[in-house]
């Protein structure tokens, strides 16, 4: 159908393949009803001793709206005060209307040595095309996020999902290293506060509307399920 989506495709299968060598799937409360595969939408939940939640949600409208998107988050566990890994995509057939990836602060704040490695990383890659952050977006992620739109050739696209890919792993590999240095209260307050700005994209519900899920669902897994505040 498309190289793009084949890649991207194998990005998810990549993304799923990770989160099956670093944790075991778990059955969130709820999120049953939300993981539809036989009609293209997708979420799966993982965790381990030093990740609570590990998420993929996916959207395959390709068939009959010519869009495909994914969503991936991690959050740490509430002992430990790591980033929170995020990489979202959206994509027709010829060229990726988003995608954006970063390691969020959580109780570690944007100095954390996590963030330090993400930045590092990252830091020679400019999107051809940068996309503008609103608000909600300035106030959880860092300057070094990457925040692409249009992007057109096979070579862009590989390097993003180059990035997703490769720091995903380094993610799991380095995350262990701080358990037990977050303060549970702190981290809660923290990841409650990212959780709380995603919640104010209105893209995202408006997009998954546009893709033919029920609007009932959409609305309820937006606020209940993609970003869950802790209480």
């Amino acid at each position: 159908m498309s190289v793009l989506w084949d890649r991207l495709i194998e990005c998810q299968e990549g993304i799923i393949e990770i989160f099956e060598e670093n944790g075991t799937e778990i059955a969130e409360p709820g999120l049953d009803h939300f993981n539809q595969p036989e009609n293209g939408w997708i979420n799966r939940v993982w965790a381990n001793d030093h990740v609570r939640r590990a998420h993929i949600d996916v959207v395959d409208a390709r068939a009959n709206r010519k869009l495909w998107m994914m969503h991936v988050c991690v959050f740490p566990d509430l002992n430990n005060d790591a980033p929170i890994y995020g990489f979202d995509v959206i994509a027709g057939p010829n060229k990726v209307t988003g995608a954006f990836h970063d390691f969020s602060p959580s109780s570690g704040g944007y100095d954390h040595e996590m963030i330090k490695w993400y930045e590092n990383a990252v830091k020679d890659f400019v999107p051809t095309r940068e996309r503008e952050l609103p608000e909600w977006a300035r106030n959880i992620f860092t300057d070094s996020m990457i925040a692409a739109s249009m992007v057109k050739t096979e070579e862009e696209i590989s390097t993003i999902i180059g990035f997703a890919l490769d720091n995903l792993r380094e993610y799991f590999k380095q995350v262990p290293l701080y358990t037990g240095s977050g303060e549970r209260d702190m981290t809660i307050a923290a990841q409650n506060y990212y959780c709380y700005n995603q919640q104010q994209n209105p893209h995202t519900p408006n997009v998954m509307k546009s893709l033919g899920l029920n609007e009932q669902d959409v609305e309820k897994f937006c606020t209940d399920m993609l970003f869950p505040n802790i209480v």
